[in-house]
């Protein structure tokens, strides 16, 4: 299979079949236990994940798959790998607990350390978004009809709408969010809903400086925030290397339209250096 549409619909038919679990055991009682403080993990992210990963390799053998929910051992050779896969298989679990319906299935693939393919799927609702660099992104409703995404075309930070967490908010964002000093801030639960915020163009930033997850939080995101015209980087203007390096993001993550990247990372250069 060519990773090109082909991939990214079968990206897209596997999420498809997480999204079934997840809604059947959202629907229900389910256990939750923690990973450490503030961070659950339930029956529907152990599912789902060993779905997509089970799928995943079916159709694309050989590919690694780093996954939230597998044992490490399972994929530690992927650095020398020309493509892999980034799966987080519930993002958003605090929601999915607290029952928000702010949570989303995430399979995103890398080539050569840059992310190239995304899905993005929101099971409560059952849209779905999906973009590859080169390829353009849509958003996908229900009944499956599509539409182009685009993001904003907002020219300056004073009218800027910003998304940010909704449940690990921190005096460092809140000193970034003073020095942007944007139009309206906006509070979302789940990476993958706020970065597509910006790619419909319904948001023209979504920032978080300092330590924010994990690769598999921002693979298909970024793949889609490209793909529909924007830009995403660390907070501090880097590209973020899916190849290399920790698996942890420990310099935050800045997605734009594209036409605001620069003056936002100017503040936010300004704001850690003071």
């Amino acid at each position: 299979m060519s990773f090109g549409h082909d991939a990214l619909e079968a990206m897209l038919s596997v999420a498809r079949e997480a999204q079934a679990v997840i809604a059947r055991i959202y629907a229900g009682d389910f256990q939750v236990e923690y990973k450490g403080p503030n961070d659950p993990v339930t029956t529907a992210d152990k599912q789902a994940n060993s779905l997509i990963c089970r799928r995943l390799t079916e159709l694309f053998p050989g590919v690694p798959i780093i996954a939230e929910e597998s044992d490490g051992a399972s994929f530690e050779t992927f650095r020398k790998q020309e493509r892999c896969f980034f799966v987080d298989p519930l993002d958003g679990t605090i929601e999915f607990v607290k029952k928000t319906g702010e949570f989303a299935i995430m399979i995103g693939l890398a080539e050569k350390g840059r992310a190239s393919l995304g899905v993005i799927v929101a099971p409560v609702t059952g849209t779905a978004w999906i973009g590859g660099v080169g390829i353009g992104a849509h958003r996908i409703e229900p009944d499956g009809t599509r539409s182009r995404l685009r993001v904003s075309e907002t020219p300056t930070l004073d009218r800027a709408r910003v998304v940010v967490t909704r449940s690990h908010r921190s005096p460092k964002l809140s000193t970034v969010l003073d020095a942007i000093d944007p139009l309206e801030t906006h509070p979302l639960g789940s990476a993958a809903l706020k970065a597509i915020r910006v790619a419909e163009g319904g948001a023209d930033l979504y920032v978080q400086p300092g330590r924010c997850g994990k690769r598999w939080d921002f693979c298909a995101p970024e793949a889609i925030v490209i793909a529909a015209g924007g830009r995403f980087t660390d907070a501090f203007g880097k590209p973020i290397d899916y190849a290399g390096g920790p698996l942890e993001n420990t310099t935050g993550v800045l997605a734009s339209n594209g036409i605001l990247h620069e003056a936002a990372l100017a503040r936010i250069r300004a704001s850690m250096a003071g």
